[in-house]
């Protein structure tokens, strides 16, 4: 009688019918340009945390710059990823990460920290809702990565208002203060602030198309390097002598700019329609 152990057919010996050792898996490695634009995200990471504790700290200014120079970062990885041909899912997953706790937390914390709490559970709620318009603005934008290819053209605009620079405006009233500017009695500022807060959410989580960073790379005319050198150099100058009225003067021509970049995408829109022979 036959063993239920041996193979039923008697040509095939005995060894063919047992499975080879499974081999040890081959660790795969991972280049360091790879790796360097998720240190620089990580460390973003950590200066919007760490402005979060200053604010709670009532090192207000520190925090406000922490958060500035995480926005600073978030500029940068990217660039160092395509740079070093270092771009990955992994890192873009993760970039978007940093900034729903960056620019869509801390922000609002800080605020809260500085002026929100005033206001009781209303700024709660302000700070509450402004990160959820955050994460639901980075949503979409992933979201959009995956979606049909747009015409090149829209490449540069964001549709909403970025996060960093939506976070740069969230503070806007914290420039003031720091500035010097009263803007009146403490629980009316704290009311004021988180209306405040709530329209620059509205404004991430909106379909009002903005300039992206992808302008910078635009030719400037031989003419105009002198010009543009010397504003940027002007800027810095501001920037070192007077932060805090050079930053709110910034928040104050993003919101101009954002009325022409509005006009310009819709002038290069029915100027795509005019072109289309399928359009009409």
């Amino acid at each position: 009688m036959q063993s239920p152990f041996q193979p039923f057919d008697k040509d095939v010996p005995e060894t063919d019918m047992v499975d080879p050792p499974e081999t040890p898996a081959v660790r795969r490695r991972i280049p360091f340009r790879h790796i360097v634009p998720n240190l620089i995200t990580i460390i973003a990471i950590c200066a919007g945390m760490t402005g979060m504790r200053l604010a709670f700290e009532g090192r207000f200014e520190l925090a406000v710059g922490m958060v500035i120079g995480a926005a600073l970062l978030d500029g940068v990885d990217g660039r160092i990823a395509r740079l070093l041909k270092g771009q990955s899912r992994f890192g873009a997953e993760m970039d978007s990460l940093a900034d729903i706790v960056n620019f869509g937390v801390v922000p609002g914390m800080v605020l809260y920290a500085y002026t929100l709490s005033g206001a009781g559970s209303a700024g709660w709620i302000a700070a509450l809702l402004y990160s959820a318009t955050c994460a639901l603005r980075l949503a979409r934008f992933n979201t959009m990565l995956d979606g049909p290819k747009q015409p090149e053209w829209k490449s540069a605009f964001f549709t909403g208002v970025p996060a960093p620079a939506g976070a740069g405006l969230a503070m806007f009233p914290m420039y003031l203060s720091f500035s010097g500017v009263d803007l009146g009695e403490p629980r009316f500022t704290a009311f004021l602030s988180a209306a405040y807060l709530l329209l620059v959410g509205f404004l991430m989580a909106s379909r009002i198309p903005t300039w992206s960073g992808k302008t910078v790379s635009m030719p400037v005319r031989r003419d105009m390097v002198i010009p543009v050198i010397l504003g940027l150099v002007l800027y810095i100058v501001l920037l070192t002598s007077y932060l805090w009225e050079t930053l709110s003067a910034t928040v104050v021509a993003y919101y101009i700019a954002m009325g022409f970049s509005v006009r310009a995408y819709r002038r290069r829109a029915r100027l795509d329609a005019a072109s289309d022979p399928s359009a009409g």
